[in-house]
């Protein structure tokens, strides 16, 4: 029992330690300068956000399976449509419903992934719903999170452009 008690707290420090070197060395996530005129529309708070949520998970997603390890992924919001109006939207134009209003979402990224050793790859990805019909769930930015989800699951997968 006391042999258990030693190893349960060295194996959780060699998990960690493993955990923590599988992982990209950085994921940077900007706005497109054409897109920043687009950008001020949604409103500043929410495009920081959606910058945050695309770096979370890329993140989240190439560490849990230990993809691109010690690789920089340089990546940029081309296009973001909500689903549901932003709060500087609804601000900007108050007959815009809140619950109500709906419309076709998604998002555009672009950017390169620099391998540890050096190799550049471009990094090309989009998702839009295709129809009314097809916006489901509750989310001001349903959509653009699928983009995100999609797009570091094919990053993981090594697939860096959309075809």
């Amino acid at each position: 029992m006391r042999n258990f008690a030693f190893l349960a707290p060295m194996s959780a420090a060699l998990a960690l330690a493993g955990a923590a070197s599988a992982q990209p060395s950085a994921v940077v996530v900007t706005v497109s300068p054409d897109f920043a005129k687009t950008a001020e529309e949604l409103g500043q708070r929410d495009v920081q956000q959606q910058v945050d949520d695309l770096t979370a998970k890329v993140t989240r997603v190439l560490t849990q399976r230990h993809a691109l390890e010690g690789a920089r992924i340089e990546l940029t919001i081309t296009d973001l449509k909500a689903n549901r109006p932003t709060m500087q939207q609804i601000s900007d134009k108050p007959g815009l419903d809140p619950i109500r209003s709906i419309s076709i979402g998604g998002a555009a990224i672009e950017g390169t992934v620099t391998m540890a050793n050096g190799d550049v790859q471009p990094v090309k990805y989009d998702y839009y719903s295709t129809s009314l019909a097809d916006v489901r769930g509750y989310s001001t930015w349903q959509d653009a999170g699928t983009a995100y989800d999609r797009l570091a699951r094919n990053l993981a997968e090594g697939r860096y452009v959309k075809r």
